[in-house]
């Protein structure tokens, strides 16, 4: 059995907020999952929006502050880690080394298309940009999902030929067959289920894990936007007790 603690989308962009990545951190070290699952779009990537082009908004924007304000963050989320590892190698004890998996969102792919679409780009921007891997992630394409003990993560998961995202989190389990765990969709959303032999399957649809709210849902969506992160206990053969810790626990418990 391990324990894994699920990171949803931080859409890391220039001049939003980003402590709670160390608070993240902080609480990694403290309940030591031994699988951490960062489920993509961590780096918004506003500078190669589409959506956005020739709006007001999009002025300004700059590939590199992105990148910048990505890998940032992401230092922010391993400063605990490192420090307490630090620690425990100057007092010759033995440090916390999780396996980290990270699934690329539709945010990240948006340096892929930007090079798709314009291949003069090719040799000059890359996802490689964002050094996931140096920060020691194992890096997966976008929806190729990755299975732990049984349990399938990606940053979504599709339906039908079209690739279009799974529309609920009880339509994942229909769909999959398995117990899956995806970002992507703002709201929190749970499903359970039996297979055949007994064993449980549990579909979680993580939310979000960021402070600022987005500009394009407008109040509503935000209001219903869920934040925080994800320990799965027990996880075995694709059973597990999941437990939510959200934003607001973390900042009560870590921020300052």
């Amino acid at each position: 059995m391990s324990k894994i603690l699920v990171i949803p989308d931080a859409q890391v962009k220039p001049g939003v907020p980003t402590e709670h990545l160390r608070w993240a951190g902080q609480y990694a070290v403290h309940k030591k999952p031994d699988v951490i699952v960062c489920i993509g779009d961590f780096a918004d990537m506003p500078s190669l929006s589409s959506y956005d082009v020739g709006k007001k908004s999009f002025e300004g924007r700059r590939y590199r502050d992105d990148i910048e304000a990505s890998r940032e963050a992401m230092r922010l989320f391993f400063q605990p880690i490192n420090e307490f590892n630090d620690q425990q190698r100057r007092n010759g004890k033995k440090q916390y080394k999780p396996r980290l998996i990270l699934t690329l969102g539709n945010h990240e792919e948006r340096i892929n298309r930007a090079v798709d679409s314009d291949p003069k780009l090719d040799g000059t921007i890359s996802i490689d940009d964002l050094k996931y891997r140096e920060f020691g992630w194992e890096v997966y394409p976008y929806l190729e999902p990755v299975v732990v003990d049984g349990v399938a993560f990606c940053h979504f998961f599709t339906t039908g030929v079209m690739g279009r995202p799974v529309t609920s989190a009880q339509a994942m389990l229909n769909k999959k067959h398995q117990s899956c765990v995806m970002g992507h969709v703002q709201g929190r959303s749970i499903a359970y289920a039996t297979r055949a032999d007994g064993k449980a399957m549990t579909g979680i649809f993580v939310g979000g894990f960021y402070q600022h709210d987005e500009e394009y849902l407008k109040w509503q969506g935000n209001a219903q936007t869920w934040r925080g992160i994800w320990m799965l206990h027990a996880v075995n053969d694709g059973a597990f007790d999941e437990m939510p810790v959200s934003l607001d626990f973390l900042r009560r418990k870590y921020g300052t």
